[in-house]
Protein backbone atom coordinates (compact mmCIF):
# COMPACT_ATOMS: atom_id res chain seq x y z
CA UNK A 1 0.00 0.00 0.00
CA UNK A 2 2.92 2.36 0.63
CA UNK A 3 4.33 3.14 -2.78
CA UNK A 4 6.61 6.15 -2.41
CA UNK A 5 7.44 6.37 -6.12
CA UNK A 6 4.20 8.16 -7.09
CA UNK A 7 2.80 11.44 -5.88
CA UNK A 8 -0.81 10.99 -6.96
CA UNK A 9 -3.24 8.12 -7.38
CA UNK A 10 -6.57 8.09 -9.20
CA UNK A 11 -9.82 7.23 -7.46
CA UNK A 12 -10.05 3.84 -9.16
CA UNK A 13 -6.54 2.90 -8.02
CA UNK A 14 -7.30 3.90 -4.44
CA UNK A 15 -10.61 2.03 -4.50
CA UNK A 16 -8.77 -1.10 -5.68
CA UNK A 17 -6.15 -0.70 -2.93
CA UNK A 18 -8.86 -0.94 -0.31
CA UNK A 19 -11.20 -3.31 -2.12
CA UNK A 20 -14.08 -0.84 -2.23
CA UNK A 21 -15.80 0.95 -5.07
CA UNK A 22 -15.24 4.56 -6.12
CA UNK A 23 -18.71 5.64 -5.02
CA UNK A 24 -17.90 4.57 -1.47
CA UNK A 25 -14.77 6.73 -1.58
CA UNK A 26 -16.83 9.72 -2.70
CA UNK A 27 -19.30 8.98 0.10
CA UNK A 28 -16.50 8.96 2.68
CA UNK A 29 -15.32 12.33 1.35
CA UNK A 30 -18.74 13.74 2.22
CA UNK A 31 -18.83 12.05 5.62
CA UNK A 32 -15.26 12.98 6.63
CA UNK A 33 -14.40 16.60 5.86
CA UNK A 34 -10.74 15.88 6.65
CA UNK A 35 -10.59 13.55 3.66
CA UNK A 36 -10.41 15.93 0.72
CA UNK A 37 -8.34 14.76 -2.24
CA UNK A 38 -7.35 17.39 -4.73
CA UNK A 39 -8.76 17.50 -8.24
CA UNK A 40 -6.67 17.74 -11.37
CA UNK A 41 -7.35 20.04 -14.33
CA UNK A 42 -9.97 17.73 -15.75
CA UNK A 43 -11.76 17.53 -12.38
CA UNK A 44 -10.71 13.97 -11.51
CA UNK A 45 -9.86 13.24 -7.89
CA UNK A 46 -6.18 12.63 -7.18
CA UNK A 47 -5.11 11.15 -3.87
CA UNK A 48 -1.75 11.77 -2.24
CA UNK A 49 -0.08 9.27 0.07
CA UNK A 50 -1.33 11.36 3.01
CA UNK A 51 -4.91 11.04 1.71
CA UNK A 52 -4.44 7.29 1.37
CA UNK A 53 -3.03 7.01 4.91
CA UNK A 54 -5.97 9.01 6.26
CA UNK A 55 -8.45 6.84 4.38
CA UNK A 56 -6.72 3.75 5.75
CA UNK A 57 -7.18 5.11 9.27
CA UNK A 58 -10.87 5.83 8.63
CA UNK A 59 -11.46 2.36 7.26
CA UNK A 60 -9.64 0.77 10.23
CA UNK A 61 -11.84 2.68 12.65
CA UNK A 62 -15.00 1.58 10.85
CA UNK A 63 -14.17 -1.94 9.75
CA UNK A 64 -11.75 -3.20 12.40
CA UNK A 65 -12.58 -1.21 15.51
CA UNK A 66 -16.33 -1.14 14.93
CA UNK A 67 -16.86 2.63 14.99
CA UNK A 68 -19.95 4.08 13.39
CA UNK A 69 -19.40 6.88 10.90
CA UNK A 70 -20.35 9.60 13.43
CA UNK A 71 -18.21 7.85 16.05
CA UNK A 72 -15.19 7.71 13.74
CA UNK A 73 -15.68 11.39 12.81
CA UNK A 74 -15.81 12.34 16.50
CA UNK A 75 -12.76 10.22 17.30
CA UNK A 76 -10.72 11.92 14.57
CA UNK A 77 -11.97 15.37 15.59
CA UNK A 78 -11.17 14.77 19.27
CA UNK A 79 -7.75 13.38 18.40
CA UNK A 80 -6.93 16.47 16.35
CA UNK A 81 -8.07 18.74 19.19
CA UNK A 82 -5.99 16.77 21.69
CA UNK A 83 -2.93 17.04 19.46
CA UNK A 84 -3.29 20.82 19.24
CA UNK A 85 -3.75 21.03 23.00
CA UNK A 86 -0.72 18.80 23.63
CA UNK A 87 1.37 20.96 21.29
CA UNK A 88 0.40 24.05 23.30
CA UNK A 89 1.37 22.32 26.56
CA UNK A 90 4.67 21.15 25.10
CA UNK A 91 5.51 24.70 23.99
CA UNK A 92 4.68 26.08 27.43
CA UNK A 93 6.82 23.41 29.11
CA UNK A 94 9.73 24.13 26.76
CA UNK A 95 9.52 27.83 27.66
CA UNK A 96 9.52 26.98 31.37
CA UNK A 97 12.46 24.62 30.86
CA UNK A 98 14.40 27.31 29.03
CA UNK A 99 13.68 29.81 31.81
CA UNK A 100 14.76 27.35 34.50
CA UNK A 101 17.96 26.48 32.61
CA UNK A 102 18.84 30.18 32.39
CA UNK A 103 18.08 30.57 36.08
CA UNK A 104 20.24 27.54 36.91
CA UNK A 105 23.10 28.84 34.78
CA UNK A 106 22.88 32.19 36.56
CA UNK A 107 23.06 30.50 39.96
CA UNK A 108 25.98 28.24 39.10
CA UNK A 109 28.28 31.01 37.87
CA UNK A 110 30.54 32.43 40.60
CA UNK A 111 29.53 35.78 42.03
CA UNK A 112 31.44 38.77 40.76
CA UNK A 113 33.74 40.25 43.39
CA UNK A 114 35.23 43.71 43.61
CA UNK A 115 39.00 43.24 44.00
CA UNK A 116 39.53 46.81 45.21
CA UNK A 117 37.51 46.14 48.35
CA UNK A 118 39.91 44.66 50.93
CA UNK A 119 38.86 44.36 54.48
Amino acid sequence: MENGSRLYYGIKEVAEMFGINASKLRYYEKEFPTLEPKKNRSGDRVYTQADIDHLKEILELINEKGYTLPGAREYLKTRATNRRENTRYINKLQNIKSFLEKLRDGLSSPPETDETDET
